[in-house]
């Protein structure tokens, strides 16, 4: 005799089954998340060691093999001693040496490609399977479609150091940077999105202030790239007075006064310094207002949480500042900034909540 199944217990089979695809999914996008600080981590070693003009063609895909052979790589050297960066920097680098920089822009540019590989697939198999939720197909396309920008924006950024300049554009550093922690949050948004939360969701303003924060830490990243474009750290390494002084002198001797913001070292790293105290303030309002208004909260210690990081990313940047950016300590200044905004972007979703399940009841007999 068949069981009888009655509408409630359909309607468990069936979110069951969503929170197991939840889960999956959930998991894929971790291993997204992971993969795509690695490329910023890589990212930021290329720029350090003076490699991103190290390969000077973009070819998505048969730029994925490597030079082989001798010869394969006297021809990329060959290509390389033809810019300004070879000729006025790096002038008579031998062909060891020119490795050592190559590998580095190839495993940056390796890990992008394969980071669309890792989006791509799984994607068109949790939707083709009907694991995917309708909510999340059009996020998901628009997240695919800007790592495909991403690599476009990466090669208008190369090209801006081969024919004149010796370096990148400080400006199109900052908007590949940039672009690249947009694609983080919004995996880090929907991956959070898919978690299973204890506690109901937080009270409006505690929602839209974490959204806020998210945006503080977005500019302040911003920022840091000008800083890192124009090797704004290497100079006024004092704190916490600039040029012997709280608001150091002649920050505005280029006209229009507007382009000090994006040009001049001295400009640039100031503005960096006062934001960073800007969101350490706001994180910590953020902290005590949140305990007052949902003590005893997960959403109150995320938030203490989240001014501690905010305390902890400060300390490395003074480190970074005083020390002259040793390469270590920029790179784990740019990691933490990434590992600052994932958790702001995961406090903001968990104040709202996990998306609602869009359960189907189907009645048995």
């Amino acid at each position: 005799m068949a069981a009888h199944i009655t509408s409630e217990d359909a309607l468990v089979l069936v979110q069951d089954r969503e929170a197991r695809n939840r889960q999956h999914i959930r998991i894929w996008l971790y291993v997204v998340l992971v993969v795509l600080a690695t490329i910023v981590f890589v990212g930021g070693a290329t720029r350090m060691t003076g490699s991103g003009l190290s390969i000077t063609e973009w070819k998505p895909i048969h730029g994925i093999i490597p030079p082989i052979g001798y010869d394969q790589w006297m021809e990329e050297f060959d290509k390389y001693r033809q810019i300004p960066q070879y000729q006025q920097l790096n002038k008579g680098m031998s062909l060891f040496e020119f490795k050592q920089i190559f590998w580095w822009e190839w495993s940056h540019r390796f890990l992008a490609r394969g980071v669309g590989f890792l989006v791509a697939l799984p994607l068109a198999f949790f939707w083709l399977t009907g694991r995917l939720e309708r909510r999340l197909r059009w996020p998901m396309i628009g997240i695919l479609a800007l790592g495909g920008l991403q690599g476009a924006v990466g090669w208008w950024m190369v090209a801006s150091g081969l024919a004149v300049r010796v370096d990148v554009s400080q400006y199109r550093l900052a908007t590949h940077l940039t672009l690249a922690c947009i694609i983080f949050a919004a995996v880090m948004y929907v991956a959070r999105g898919l978690a299973v939360y204890t506690e109901k969701p937080a009270d409006r303003p505690i929602q839209r202030f974490s959204g806020w924060l998210v945006v503080l830490v977005f500019i302040q990243i911003y920022l840091g790239a000008l800083v890192a474009g124009l090797d704004a750290g290497l100079s006024y390494n004092t704190w916490p007075l600039m040029d012997g002084s709280i608001i150091p002198g002649d920050m505005f001797p280029i006209q229009p006064i507007w382009h000090n913001f994006f040009e001049n070292p001295k400009t640039v790293q100031f503005v960096h310094r006062i934001f960073a105290y800007f969101v350490f303030a706001m994180a910590i309002w953020h902290a005590f207002s949140t305990t007052r208004m949902a003590p005893e909260t997960t959403h109150a210690r995320r938030a203490v949480f989240f001014a501690l990081l905010v305390a902890a990313q400060a300390a490395i940047g003074i480190t970074t500042l005083l020390m002259q950016v040793p390469i270590g300590l920029g790179l784990l200044h740019q990691l933490f900034a990434i590992v600052l905004l994932g958790f702001a972007v995961a406090h903001w979703r968990a104040t709202k909540g996990a998306y609602p399940l869009e359960t189907k009841i189907v009645q048995g007999n």
